[in-house]
């Protein structure tokens, strides 16, 4: 469709400029074509105008879909964006025991690439990891425990809380759609051994069981 503007700005430019030489000499000729040519050239610049307009709005427009796709995507944020981002979700829905205080990251000798990880309990801890620009790539919660219990609360409201700090658009309701999605909420799920994931935005979110003592949440 650009290629579609561009061409028709051209060719009214190139016409409006001939029809503007045949203008000027036809009042030299005093020929009667003045006028004719005169409203041409005009006509032409108003096409061309218009090419100019949208070859402008299409670009503005695949620019806003390139902002909103970022944006989307859950992880174009630091560490300390990351971190307010959390605590303002937690602030928000006063979800008690869930706030960050600090996000110490660490640098791995073995594949180049920087990890933080945070301790909400003896149960529960989140470990995100950078990219090269020190910025979110992914995040996870591991927990330890008797899973053979029906998913407690926390775990949820944990999850639930990392949905939203990636989408800034979701509210609480949103989350639980999600987590009804992974099939955490459904009354036949297996606590001792569990996959579920869903894909929204762009990132996948996947819930694991493993050996009925070990759960994961990750977003990536």
């Amino acid at each position: 469709m650009q290629f579609l503007f561009i061409t028709l700005f051209l060719i009214a430019f190139i016409a409006s400029f001939v029809f503007l030489v045949l203008a000027v000499l036809s009042a030299r000729k005093q020929n009667g074509n003045t006028n004719r040519h005169v409203i041409l050239t005009g006509i032409c610049l108003v096409i061309g105008c218009i090419g100019v307009y949208g070859k402008i709005s299409l670009t503005d427009k695949t620019v806003h879909n390139g902002t909103t796709q970022t944006e989307h995507s859950g992880f174009n944020m630091t560490t300390e964006e990351f971190k307010n981002k959390f605590n303002s979700i937690v602030g928000k829905y006063r979800l008690n025991g869930l706030g960050v205080t600090h996000l110490n990251v660490k640098e791995s000798s073995e594949d180049n690439t920087r990890t933080f990880e945070y301790v909400f309990s003896d149960d529960l801890r989140m470990i995100g990891v950078l990219d090269s620009d020190q910025r979110l790539q992914g995040v996870r919660l591991y927990g330890t425990g008797d899973v053979s219990e029906p998913t407690d609360g926390t775990l949820l409201t944990a999850i639930a809380t990392l949905i939203l700090t990636t989408n800034s658009d979701y509210t609480y309701n949103d989350a639980q759609d999600i987590i009804q999605d992974i099939g955490l909420l459904d009354r036949d799920v297996d606590q001792t051994d569990f996959e579920g994931a869903t894909v929204r935005n762009g990132l996948e979110y996947r819930f694991i069981i493993q050996d009925s003592r070990t759960f994961t949440f990750g977003i990536s």
